[in-house]
Formats: structure tokens, sequence, C-alpha cells
């Protein structure tokens, strides 16, 4: 064993040492004997032995699940909606490790609201101490293992002196992923919304054994830990809405009909991925299909677009953007799995123009919903409207130049 690797594993005691043995149940029913920052270190410490699996990991979504701006906005607003509200509703898949901690809820609250949280929301034991998944409740719930032993789907794990290491199928299997990303919460009067994900278990996808890890942890060839042997390894930055896989997500293309003064674009949106598209937060997360015409001059003398999103209304039937206050569906033109769509446009041809540019773009749009929704978050985010959030995310993208034959 390399040197480096010794040290590096030596300094990883700390981790997982001291304790007894305790697999905790889910439903919180129990207190564990470890104090949290024990039985959930920190990511931090993990990246003492593991630092390329730290790297991807800080850069992707996951990493900030209690720190964005969107979600402190939300849990606050949740909270004050009425008294006895219980944070473990939004934690417990941005931290899920409240499932067992439910006594200590004001110390996730406070930490989120501090905006430097000291605890992980999703990191490394988050994921790798659950040992089992209770598919019969919904939300499904996790089952933790908190003591030296960790999870994963790796064959033959190599021995050290860190922690236990342990083969499990679980982390191969879209079932566990869904524990949190099928899983929205209960609206107060309505009891569970519309599933998140859609009919993911009959896309042919899942049939063909393609399972969430196989786009959203894509297969890569290094090493796991400092100084180990190169094998095949799993990318840990999860690639979704920021990432290559979106490129990946829909096939897209066009024909376009000039009829004299009238022209029509039927543009065509395979999606070829097993889940409703967008899925992250069907509340505030939407899918623009945006069509431009560019006539003489390369002027633009054209747009429209078509939103794919699900709208929920509150007990007034207002429009919301939070999912706690949501009682039902007011409109739902998400793409579901697999989905192939036509959109049809119709617009004036382009007058005086011997040919028009037909741009389609398919994006991510930035959040939206109340104005004064927005800004909050604007203001709650250190950088702004610079922040992810406000981000448009392209993608796909096709442009043609259609003479008109003038």
């Amino acid at each position: 064993m390399p040197r480096g690797f010794t040290l590096c594993v030596l300094s990883a005691l700390v981790l997982w040492m001291g304790g007894p043995s305790t697999l905790v149940s889910a439903a919180g029913t129990e207190k564990p004997s470890k104090p949290l920052e024990k039985a959930f270190p920190h990511s931090q410490k993990c990246k003492r032995c593991h630092i390329r699996v730290f790297e991807e990991w800080e850069a992707s979504a996951q990493s900030r699940s209690i720190v964005s701006s969107a979600f402190r906005v939300t849990l606050d607003r949740f909270l004050a909606s009425g008294p006895e509200k219980e944070p473990s509703m939004c934690l417990r898949c941005h931290a899920p490790h409240i499932l067992e901690y439910k006594h200590q809820s004001k110390m996730f609250v406070d930490e989120v609201q501090s905006k430097d949280p000291q605890i992980d929301g999703v990191g490394c034991a988050q994921c790798h101490l659950i040992k089992d998944i209770n598919s019969e409740t919904h939300p499904p719930l996790p089952s933790y293992q908190l003591e030296k032993t960790v999870f994963g789907g790796y064959k033959n794990p190599v021995e050290n002196l860190a922690h236990q290491s342990e083969t499990s199928e679980l982390y191969k299997s879209s079932a566990f992923c869904v524990t949190c990303h099928d899983s929205l919460p209960k609206g107060a009067q309505m009891g569970p919304l519309p599933d998140w994900m859609g009919n993911w278990k009959e896309s042919k996808a899942e049939k063909d054994g393609k399972t969430c890890q196989s786009c959203h942890m894509p297969g890569a060839f290094g090493e796991s830990a400092n100084g180990e042997r190169n094998r095949k390894i799993a990318n840990h930055s999860f690639p979704g809405r920021f990432g290559k896989v979106r490129a990946k997500a829909v096939e897209l293309d066009f024909t376009t009909k000039v009829q004299g003064e009238t022209s029509t674009v039927d543009v065509t949106i395979q999606s070829l991925v097993p889940h409703n598209l967008p899925m992250p937060h069907p509340g505030w997360y939407r899918v623009v299909v945006d069509l431009t015409i560019l006539g003489k001059n390369l002027r633009k003398v054209h747009g429209d677009q078509r939103y794919y999103e699900r709208v929920y209304g509150d007990k007034n039937g207002k429009k919301t953007v939070l999912d706690f206050e949501a009682v039902k569906v007011l409109s739902d033109t998400l793409l579901k799995p697999e989905e192939k769509r036509v959109e049809s446009f119709t617009f004036p041809t382009p007058p005086n123009a011997p040919s028009m540019d037909v741009i389609v773009t398919l994006t991510y749009a930035p959040i939206h919903g109340p104005e004064e929704f927005v800004q909050a978050v604007e203001a709650e985010s250190s950088l702004g409207t610079k922040d992810r959030a406000f981000q448009t995310v392209e993608v796909v993208k096709k442009k043609v130049n259609v003479p008109l034959g003038k």
C-alpha cells in the first residue's frame, strides 16, 4: 500500500471510531446513541481519502441542498405558514439525516438559516450509510446503519483502517434515488401531490436496465480513494440540469412550411429520459421551447414560446410555487417519460426578405414565480442574480435558413 494512502487512512480514523453499532429506524422513534456529528461526519472528513469524489460532489447541486437561497426562502415561509410546522417535511430530502434526529429539528433549521451551515445537507454520510429502504411507504424511507460500515456499489471493496466497506446492490438501483427524487411533500389539504418523476418504472430505460445512476452517475476509470488502483468508478457530480447529460435529454427537429404570407414551423421533441421533464421542482421549474424568426438584415420579426411545467393552485385557486400551499394542479404540460411531442407555430412570413432564419431552442428557464418571491430569493443569495437559480441553461439549439423565393 502506498505510504501516502496509509497516512490518509490513519488520518481518517476519527471518522468512524467509537460508539456501538446501531441500526436506526427511519421513523425516528428511537434516539440514536451517537451524537449527530459522529454518526454523520461532514464530507470534509471524507475528503482526506476521497479527494476526487469530494471535488465532484462539491460541484454538485447536492452539496448545496441546504445553502441555496431558494430553499432557505421556502423553508422560512413554510415554518411561518402555521404553528407547529414540522421542518422534517422539507429537510427529509434536503438533509435526510433529520429523520434520525427529529429531536434536534431546531438545530437543523438554525444551521440552514445561518447561511453558513456546519453540517451537510446531502453529503457522503447521508447516502453511504443507508443500509435498506422501505419502498412500501410514501415517500420511501431509508434505514441508516450508524456504525463503522460504509455501503456502496463497488465490488470487492479495498480493506482499510478508516471504515468497513460493504457492497450493496441497492446502490445500483433506481430505488435508492427515489427516496428523495420521487418524494414531493404532502399538500396541506390534498394529501400526496401528483408524482414528481412520472411513471419511470414502466419506461423503456428502466426495463432495459438503465437506472438513474446510468445517466446521473456516469461511469469512468480512475481511483476511488487516494492511491488506490484505477478501476471503474462512478461520477459524483450528479449531472442533470447542469452538466453534459442535459444535451442527451431530448432530440429536437423541426420542419418549415411557407404558404404565401403565412409560415408554419412544426417542432418535434422526443424526450429521451425515463422521468418527467423538467423534474427537479415542478412548482417553479420549467423547460421552454423558444421559436425565433429572423427576417431581412437578421432582424427578429417573430418570437413564440411553449412552457413545459406543472402549475399548482392554493386553497383560493391562486397560483403558487410553494408545494406546501398546493391543493390542486391547475395545469400540467410536463414532458412525460420518453414522450414525443409536436409543437406547431404559425406566424406571418417575413416581408421583403430573400430568406428567413428559423431558430428553435430548448432551455431550462431561470427560477420564476411571483415577483416578491423571486426578489426574496435574489436578496438571500450572496451572488444576487448571478446565482445559478437565475441562469438560463440551454439544452439544445437548432438553426436553419429557409429561402422565401422573393
